[in-house]
């Protein structure tokens, strides 16, 4: 017959302390309880755990067999325990998140140092995915928390928003359209335009922003980020619509301009995760230091409304557009 964890604990204390006085110290019991335990024990497996010699007791080659895989269950029960309570102490555990790039190259690399200096002994995951990775790492568990620019809709997933920005237009140092302040998409047209594929979910933000200003929208060519984008326009390529976040990870002495344009749309970024299965630990807390740092930054941080809501309709209070770099042509 089967063994409880109660009869396992008096079997291994018995065959560490070799006695019943000893294993009756270790479990803080009286020496007839242990007794009684040990030979309830015997008869339940069918045969003979010690033998009796002059007073002391001698494991059989049974209950050595036996012991062996004790430890291993004994272990795996202190292991068990030891992680409970690092889990309570937000000390321990595997925290994966996935980003989309923009966001992903400066502002979650940031809050994660920020993460980690509270909670060093947390493994963590970070990778930036495409819109479609990103959703699919959600849907099927592999990711804990998902932070993304961009509308995300699924039945299964739960959007929050978590700051907002804006479209801003990305130049070479010494284009001369630097020389003015905020741009419009007239002011664009001369200029050999870097745009996204129509069907990608950016590009399909820049082509209303289009269509909303009856603007005919004609890219020398497309890209698959904005990111890809901003490392054209520093190559002096051409201009680009691209998004606060990723012009905010491109640094100071970079050959990189930026201007806001008149009646940009506001990005939304949110935090995406699973429905209807609650956040652990680990994941409110880092939440709340990337919360804590959009807020030191100077990031538009709105009020909660309808989920995944972005774009030129959203009412959103975004910041200025964060000039890169202010050298003109000489």
């Amino acid at each position: 017959m089967a063994l409880n964890l109660r009869q396992i604990e008096i079997f291994r204390a018995v065959m560490i302390t070799g006695s019943i006085s000893g294993a009756s110290e270790l479990l803080f019991v009286s020496q007839p309880a242990v007794s009684r335990l040990l030979s309830h024990t015997e008869q339940r497996v069918g045969f003979a755990l010690f033998e009796r010699i002059k007073g002391r007791l001698y494991a059989t080659p049974e209950a050595k067999k036996l012991f062996h895989e004790v430890e291993s269950v004994y272990q795996a029960v202190q292991r068990v325990n030891e992680l409970a309570h690092d889990l309570s102490e937000n000390r321990s555990g595997i925290l994966n998140i996935v980003s989309s790039p923009s966001i992903g190259q400066m502002l979650i690399p940031q809050a994660i140092t920020l993460f980690r200096a509270k909670h060093p002994e947390v493994k963590l995951t970070f990778n930036c995915l495409s819109y479609a990775y990103l959703k699919e790492r959600l849907l099927n568990r592999q990711a804990d928390l998902g932070i993304i620019i961009l509308p995300m809709e699924h039945p299964n997933l739960e959007v929050t928003p978590l700051c907002s920005n804006r479209l801003v237009c990305a130049l070479p140092y010494n284009h001369e359209l630097t020389r003015r302040g905020t741009l419009t998409l007239a002011d664009l047209r001369p200029f050999p335009l870097i745009s996204y594929d129509k069907d990608s979910p950016f590009g399909g933000i820049v082509g209303r922003m289009y269509q909303a200003q009856d603007e005919a929208l004609r890219p020398i060519m497309e890209v698959g980020s904005p990111q890809n984008a901003c490392s054209l326009v520093q190559m002096g390529a051409g201009i680009a619509l691209v998004d606060e976040f990723s012009v905010r990870s491109w640094s100071a002495n970079s050959q990189l301009v930026v201007r806001p344009v008149a009646n940009a749309p506001v990005l939304q970024a949110n935090l995406v995760h699973v429905q209807l299965e609650p956040l652990s630990q680990l994941t409110q807390a880092f939440i709340a230091e990337l919360r804590t740092l959009v807020q030191g930054q100077g990031y538009g941080v709105p009020a909660l409304h309808a989920e995944g809501q972005s774009g030129a309709g959203a009412n959103e209070a975004a910041t200025p557009a964060r000039k890169v770099r202010q050298k003109k042509a000489a």
